[in-house]
């Protein structure tokens, strides 16, 4: 019998998207920006102590392989040809920092996650060495210092990791974020692997000069970091090398953007003053500035958005950052067990409609944009007799649109023009009581493209336009028109003010919970420091939890 005849699309792009909770490849026909394929391996993440957040570099190599692996099966059974893949792109979490031995190609310790806190110590020493008049970190990275950058987790490893320390001694050791490690061990490791990173990513180390797009040799000597372990800084869109081993090999890879620059590129952000808001483990609002930074004076980041090409301009970018939005639902699901899927939130939302006046402030990492308040932990307040799981997942879901809330009006305040709607995209977009609520709270419409894997799509737009590649336009004519799903707002603005506010209340009341803090030796007189709420709330959960593990009613 004939085998079956392989199904002729045109040029395929694939795109490893490798987030905080999940590693996914996705392959897109590069004339329609169709989704044929993908596939999605969850990946664990330890929490050794408490503020302490570690991932498996290891894991999450292998997790990329398993996917592009199982991506080009299923591709198989639609009998569509691999042989037509022609370019990949990366698209990563950003922050997140990997050293590692560049002979033995392993890991030297865990990847020490963007939401870590161990650095809370190491950023309040060297703030005290910022000159008051002259915030030289800002000015070069637009980056407060903070405990959510890579420079300050490289500094950690560098003070209390033996291994780390020797490989550098020795001249072993490389440095880098998810996307580095990724093509470095996808073009070959330790037998030639390219050591990169693109502007996206290497301007969220704190080490980069978001103004000459260089490794800042200032910056460096700040925060004690050997310029030499520090990967090649290249376009978003460029041929880095090639795929040396699994389905795909000796296919290029030649996109690489941190995963917000990565939506911003995928919801076709390309003009000045376009935004979109991205719902994944976290919470990212990011405004094109188009080629100028504009520094925010409202708590919000200068970044950069992209560079798509050697020779193509560098986009600057306003973020809001939002550290605990998915989060939460993973929370609520593998901490408190109140729901056994991510999905069944949305259920349990429903059969309320209401929070019944409890708010949840999910502070679990301290507040970012716009506040940049490490003291702040996670509350829940408003609790009555009547309060039951259902109202708790409606405040959760409430709690990441208020974030949104916050950082949308401080946009608004630095760009001077309000956002007529906002574009969403992330995988909470699926579910349509978050989408409802945050067009309620903003009280402006909310957009969602049809394929909301715009994240992905941004990576392999970005790799299929690279030179050298040239199976995917850019050009505006060329852009496939997206088909939207749109949510207006459904109550009146007075309520919408009340809501707000009232949340506001709650953000004050969780600030300040932590005034002593050293999580890096494990001190246990941190918990002198907290106030008497701590260990009320505390008793509280205790209590509750005690009850219902052993089925008291």
């Amino acid at each position: 019998m004939a085998a079956a005849k392989k199904a002729v699309l045109g040029p395929l792009v694939g795109a490893v998207d490798q987030g905080t909770s999940s590693t996914r490849f996705l392959v897109f026909n590069s004339k329609t920006a169709e989704l044929l394929s993908h596939h999605q391996v969850e990946i664990k993440q330890e929490f050794p102590r408490e503020g302490w957040v570690e991932q498996d570099p290891k894991e999450i190599l292998q997790s990329v392989y398993e996917c592009i692996e199982k991506t080009c099966e299923k591709l198989g059974q639609l009998n569509i040809d691999i042989s037509n893949i022609k370019a990949i792109g990366v698209s990563n979490q950003r922050e997140t920092t990997v050293v590692w031995d560049k002979l033995t190609g392993e890991p030297l310790y865990n990847a020490v996650v963007w939401l870590d806190l161990r650095t809370q110590s190491t950023v309040e020493n060297l703030s005290k060495r910022i000159p008051g008049n002259n915030n030289f970190v800002k000015s070069k990275t637009g980056l407060p210092l903070s405990t959510y950058f890579s420079a300050v987790k490289l500094r950690w490893l560098l003070d209390n990791v033996r291994t780390v320390q020797k490989a550098v001694e020795e001249n072993r050791a490389l440095f880098g974020t998810i996307d580095s490690w990724l093509i470095w061990s996808l073009t070959g490791g330790i037998n030639g692997g390219v050591h990169c990173t693109d502007v996206t990513n290497a301007s969220r180390t704190m080490l980069f000069n978001i103004h000459s797009l260089e490794w800042d040799k200032e910056l460096c000597e700040f925060f004690g970091i050997p310029m030499e372990i520090l990967p090649n800084v290249r376009s978003s869109s460029e041929i880095y090398g090639l795929m040396k081993a699994g389905a795909l090999e000796g296919v290029p890879i030649s996109g690489c953007l941190g995963d917000q620059s990565a939506a911003l590129v995928g919801q076709m952000c390309f003009q000045d003053g376009q935004a979109k808001n991205t719902y994944g483990t976290g919470c990212f609002l990011l405004c094109n500035t188009g080629r100028k930074c504009v520094f925010s004076e409202h708590g919000l980041l200068t970044t950069v958005a992209y560079k798509l090409g050697r020779d193509k301009p560098v986009y600057y970018a306003l973020e809001g950052s939002v550290a605990i939005a998915g989060a939460v639902i993973r929370w609520l699901r593998d901490n408190l067990g109140i729901i056994k899927s991510s999905e069944e939130i949305e259920k349990l939302a429903k059969e309320v409609g209401t929070s019944y006046g409890c708010y949840f402030v999910p502070a679990f990492s301290g507040l970012y944009a716009p506040y940049w308040e490490p003291s702040a932990r996670g509350i829940i307040c408003g609790l009555t007799q009547f309060t039951n799981k259902c109202h708790i997942a409606f405040a959760a879901l409430e709690a990441v649109c208020f974030q949104t809330r916050e950082i949308l009006d401080a946009m608004n305040r630095d760009c001077g023009i309000p956002l007529s709607h906002l574009q969403v995209d992330g995988g909470m977009t699926s579910n349509k009581i978050l989408m409802q609520l945050q067009a309620d709270i903003l009280y402006i419409p909310v957009v969602k493209p049809s394929m909301p894997e715009t994240t992905a799509l941004g990576a392999a737009m970005a790799a299929g336009a690279a030179e050298g590649v040239g199976v995917w336009s850019l050009e505006p004519e060329d852009l496939s028109a997206v088909t939207m799903e749109r949510f207006e707002p459904q109550i009146n603005a007075e309520e919408s003010e009340i809501r707000y506010s009232t949340w506001k209340k709650a953000v004050m009341k969780s600030i300040g919970w932590v005034t002593t803090q050293s999580p890096e030796s494990g001190d246990p007189s941190i918990f002198c420091s907290l106030p008497l709420g701590f260990f009320i709330v505390s008793s509280m959960v205790m209590l509750i939890g005690a009850r219902y593990i052993s089925g008291i009613p």
